[in-house]
C-alpha cells in the first residue's frame, strides 16, 4: 500500500522535471526565434556574402503550441495537482470535506485527457516533422531575396534550420549558434517521448491508487458507518 502510494509520488516528480524541461526546451527556442533568427544570417555565395532573413515566410509553430500546452498540462494539472490531491486526501477528515474530494477526484479526471493530450502532441509533432524532411533552401533564390523571408515551401523549425545548416553560412559563430539552437530543437521534439511515458506511468499508478482507495473507501463505510 504505501510503496504504491510512494510510486505515484515519485512518478509525479519525474513528470514534472520532465514537464519542466519541455517548457525550457521550448520557450529557449521561441526566444531565440524572436531575439536572433527575426535578423539574418551571412551566406557565402561564390566570392561574395549576402544577408539571409532566419525565418522563413511560411514557418509552423503549431508544433510548439501543442507540446507546450502538453507539458504545461502535465506540469500543471496532474504535476501540481497531484500534489494537492495526495496531500488532501491524506489529511484526516478527508471524507468530511468537499473541497478536498472535489480536488481529488478532478485529479483522477484530469489523468486520461491530459495523457491523450501528451500521445497527440508527439505524434503530430513527429508526423509534421517527417513530412518535411529533406527540403532544402535555393541559394540562388535566397540570394536574390534582399533580405526578404524566403517564401518557397512550409517549414518547421526542426527542418528549416537543418536546411540552413547546410548552407554556406559565412560566420563560424553564426553556424554555431544555430546549431546548438537547432540541438534544442529536436530537444524538446524528442523529449515527448519521455514524457509520455512516464505520464504513461504516472496515469497507471494513479488509477490503481484510486481503485485502492475506493476499495478502502467502502470497507470502511461498511465496518465504520458513523465516520463515513
Amino acid at each position: 500500500m504505501a510503496s504504491a502510494s510512494i510510486g505515484l509520488k515519485v512518478a509525479l516528480g519525474l513528470l514534472m522535471i520532465d514537464a519542466v524541461l519541455e517548457l525550457a526546451f521550448i520557450s529557449s527556442m521561441v526566444a531565440w526565434l524572436h531575439r536572433t533568427a527575426s535578423g539574418t544570417f551571412p551566406i557565402a555565395l561564390g566570392t561574395s556574402t549576402f544577408d539571409f532573413r532566419g525565418e522563413p515566410l511560411n514557418l509552423m509553430t503549431d508544433q510548439g503550441h501543442t507540446s507546450n500546452g502538453a507539458a504545461g498540462t502535465a506540469f500543471v494539472l496532474v504535476g501540481c495537482g497531484g500534489l494537492l490531491a495526495l496531500f488532501l486526501r491524506g489529511r484526516p477528515g478527508f471524507h468530511r470535506s468537499l473541497f478536498s474530494k472535489l480536488v481529488y477526484y478532478a485529479w483522477v479526471a484530469v489523468q486520461i485527457p491530459a495523457l491523450l493530450l501528451t500521445l497527440g502532441a508527439l505524434v503530430y509533432v513527429f508526423v509534421v516533422t517527417a513530412a518535411h524532411a529533406g527540403q532544402t533552401i535555393n541559394v540562388r533564390t535566397a540570394s536574390a531575396l534582399g533580405g526578404a523571408k524566403y517564401p518557397v515551401g512550409v517549414w518547421t523549425p526542426q527542418n528549416w534550420y537543418s536546411a540552413v545548416l547546410g548552407l554556406n553560412i559565412a560566420s563560424p559563430s553564426v553556424r554555431s549558434d544555430i546549431q546548438s539552437r537547432y540541438r534544442v530543437m529536436l530537444g524538446w521534439q524528442y523529449n515527448l517521448i519521455p514524457l509520455l511515458l512516464v505520464q504513461l506511468v504516472e496515469t497507471l499508478l494513479a488509477m490503481l491508487d484510486f481503485v485502492r482507495r475506493r476499495k478502502e473507501d467502502r470497507y470502511r463505510e461498511k465496518e465504520y458507518p458513523s465516520q463515513a
